[in-house]
């Protein structure tokens, strides 16, 4: 239990961080949130609970083609916000278009041989 208690207090820190500095500097706190540092401590709390190498190269190849259909959510509520649309809707529709394409990945990358 204090295992997971750690691991969700040090991942709520980074988001905290993120926020915090992004307050500052919307660049900076850019350039954090890109780190893959959720990924990175996904993947050591994944090999610290298994130690299986195969499960941990599965793992890391898949949230590299996940990664990818959450991309232009990053660009779709930058243009909603610059025509007027209020912040809540352009969230929305920016987690909209993301679950879409993941929807879209989960059907269309096993048929094109990935292991999703």
């Amino acid at each position: 239990m204090v295992y997971l208690v750690v691991k969700a207090l040090l991942s709520g820190l980074i988001i905290a961080a993120v926020s915090e500095v992004a307050k500052r500097s919307p660049g900076f706190g850019a350039l954090i949130a890109s780190l893959p540092l959720v990924s990175i401590l996904g993947m050591i709390w994944l090999w610290r609970d298994t130690g299986d190498t195969p499960r941990m190269a599965a793992h890391a190849e898949a949230t590299f083609w996940f990664v990818l259909p959450s991309l232009p959510m990053f660009l779709l509520i930058p243009a909603l916000l610059r025509k007027g649309v209020p912040f809540w809707a352009a969230l929305a529709a920016g987690c909209a278009l993301t679950i879409a394409l993941y929807l879209a990945m989960t059907w269309l990358g096993p048929r094109f041989g990935l292991k999703l």
